[in-house]
């Protein structure tokens, strides 16, 4: 190395960063103490979790500890109903939460469904000595979840037992439902808002022909609008993918 070049340090790891990855980390952080909790900072940052696995309702992953062998760690969480998920924020007209969670935002009110509220909805386990509740290795592995969450927030739907297809299906199929109930007030037949008066139904929606927007897009000002809503470049190829689901999604429950 050259006289008067410095050697780089690499980046600082975070986690809770993001309100939903805090919300995460105080459930299961709740009861445990400072020297565990300080322990499993340095784990984080030393990066000694290894095989970080993130399934519907359930995380495992090993930790390297003092011992020669890594500790095992799981975590099983009380899953969300999406069927309730759904109808809460219908009545609280926040369906839209899931539109801005598709671009990448974190909506309070999707989150306050979503996120775990007390510590029993994360339960632990160890295979490590430490009978604590929330041990080192358990913490560890907590912060890895939550650095995921602050990355891409739809980990959190998965970790909570659900995922955004599946959400945009619920809301999507209570749409249907409601647009195929009668209404009692034209005796049996189906009329759309009145404002003329005239109880006439409105001509049937016309039909497009099948496309992709996303392959007749510029794929340049497509990566650059991606880049600007705060997508790293590093992720914009996944970002695109993510796009391409969503599209597939809404457009099969059309």
């Amino acid at each position: 190395m050259s006289p008067g070049r410095r050697r780089s340090k690499p980046p600082v790891r975070g986690y809770g960063i993001t309100g939903w990855s805090r919300a995460f980390v105080g459930v299961v952080e709740a009861g445990a103490d400072h020297r565990r909790i300080t322990g499993a900072r340095r784990y984080f940052r030393e990066r000694h979790v290894d095989g970080l696995e993130i399934s519907h309702g359930s995380v495992t992953g090993s930790v390297r500890g003092s011992q020669l062998d890594p500790f095992d760690v799981r975590l099983d969480m009380r899953t969300v109903d999406p069927e309730t998920v759904i109808s809460l924020l219908q009545k609280t007209g926040s369906v839209d939460d899931l539109l801005a969670l598709a671009r990448g935002e974190q909506p309070a009110a999707l989150g306050n469904l979503i996120a775990p509220t007390e510590a029993a909805d994360v339960m632990s386990d160890c295979s490590c000595p430490d009978d604590a509740p929330r041990c080192t290795h358990v913490l560890a592995v907590a912060f890895e979840v939550a650095a995921e969450i602050d990355r891409r927030p739809t980990t959190l739907l998965t970790v909570m037992g659900t995922d955004l297809p599946e959400l945009l299906a619920q809301a999507q199929g209570d749409e249907a439902d409601d647009a195929g109930e009668p209404d009692e007030s034209t005796s049996g037949t189906l009329i759309a808002d009145d404002p003329f008066g005239d109880h006439l139904m409105p001509p049937p929606v016309p039909s497009f022909p099948a496309m992709d927007p996303l392959t007749l897009l510029d794929p340049t000002l497509l990566r650059q609008a991606l880049r600007a809503t705060g997508v790293p470049l590093t992720e914009v190829a996944e970002a695109l993918d993510d796009l391409a689901m969503y599209y597939d999604v809404l457009e099969r429950r059309r």
